[in-house]
């Protein structure tokens, strides 16, 4: 029987074979903590680009809100923009940066953020006025700059040909029209208790009507076209349609006196005032009935001259029943005006308006088209 003897292998191939391995293993190891490396530096840098760029969207949106209350230009409004979102991105570090860089023609786009109901979704259109949302890029992915939005440099990933990653971050904040308003606690409203009929206003926000006054971005208001069409309030015009029918509307107890007016008209509407009414006013839900009485007094003129230039929503009437003091007018939507002018003696009397865009802090958003006097809730960020 042919006996089987066993191969002894030298110790020092034995030793030579773990030590290949090992080197193996290690290149491996290596390797791994370098993709892990690179890859969590590229990750962190989204991060630090996606915060940022969210913060640079929400300044520069924050500069169409005070725009609009400002009654600034367009071209201002856009400078402002462009202005803070440079700065606040200079402010935020990241990336390997001590400051992040917007470019300011090339990394903020304005326009206009609107509802689509037959898509039942937003419909950004950009470069469309008026302004309502700001998008910021940050970038880390420019080839060839020197600038602190170039490509970023890897760490181990050169070893196997890759020596930068490119990286970039969009924020995109909105102002969202409002459809109501809801009391904040201790804070008036600043809702003007006079009315205005539909159809005027519609037919002030198609571009029809005088233009004589010129609210300046220092708060002035001057003679002269500033391209925003005016509308009368007072009830008996010789434009108005509804000669007679516009007046003064009871926010809060039924026969306001003049002087819960004046106040109002000056300092808002308080708590107390729209404890009436569940503490808002809602339109998206369907109409709002105020009682109100038909015509403007003299009592009211210091009142209304004192916030000349200040905007101011106003209750927009489509139907009114009921005379004087006991009129009933039919409310189906709150807009945005700014007092150009005041006159209420003599034969002339005149309150004259144009509609005025601004953000009110206690507004309701929700999914309404946008017009002339649109008002838009806080801005906020939006995909």
């Amino acid at each position: 029987m042919r006996s089987v003897s066993r191969v002894s292998v030298p110790k020092r191939f034995r030793r030579g074979t773990i030590m290949s391995l090992a080197a193996a293993s290690l290149v491996m190891l290596f390797a791994f903590a370098a993709f892990v490396v690179d890859v969590g530096y590229i990750t962190l840098s989204r991060a630090e680009l996606s915060v940022a760029s969210d913060a640079c969207a929400m300044a520069a949106a924050q500069e169409l809100t005070e725009g609009y209350r400002n009654g600034l230009t367009t071209a201002q409004i856009v400078t402002n923009a462009q202005n803070s979102a440079v700065a606040v991105a200079a402010a935020n570090s990241g990336t390997g940066q001590a400051s992040l860089l917007c470019n300011a023609t090339r990394d903020l786009q304005l326009g206009r953020y609107t509802w689509n109901a037959a898509t039942a979704s937003y419909t950004t259109t950009w470069g469309a006025t008026p302004y309502n949302v700001a998008q910021v890029t940050l970038r880390r992915n420019v080839t060839n700059s020197t600038l602190a939005d170039k490509p970023l440099d890897l760490f181990f990933a050169p070893v196997i040909g890759h020596d930068q990653a490119g990286v970039q971050r969009s924020g995109k904040c909105a102002m969202l029209p409002i459809t109501g308003v809801k009391k904040i606690p201790n804070v008036n409203l600043n809702i003007l208790p006079i009315t205005l009929d539909l159809p005027t206003w519609t037919n002030c926000e198609n571009g029809n009507g005088s233009d004589v006054y010129k609210y300046n971005s220092d708060g002035t208001i001057t003679s002269g076209a500033d391209g925003i069409k005016e509308v009368d309030l007072y009830p008996l015009s010789s434009t108005t349609t509804t000669a007679g029918n516009r007046g003064t509307v009871d926010i809060g107890s039924a026969n306001n006196s003049t002087a819960d007016i004046s106040r109002q008209i000056r300092f808002g509407v308080n708590d107390q005032d729209m404890s009436y009414f569940g503490g808002k006013f809602d339109w998206s839900s369907g109409t709002i009935v105020l009682n109100g009485d038909t015509g403007l007094s003299a009592g009211i003129k210091d009142d209304l001259a004192a916030i000349r230039g200040q905007p101011r929503l106003i209750p927009i009437f489509t139907s009114v029943s009921g005379p004087g003091n006991n009129a009933n007018y039919v409310i189906t939507k709150f807009v945005g005006i700014r007092i150009l002018f005041v006159q209420l003696t003599g034969n002339q009397k005149r309150v004259i308006v144009q509609p005025c865009s601004y953000s009110e802090p206690a507004g309701i958003t929700g999914t309404t088209t946008i017009g002339t006097g649109t008002v838009y809730g806080p801005v906020k960020l939006v995909k």
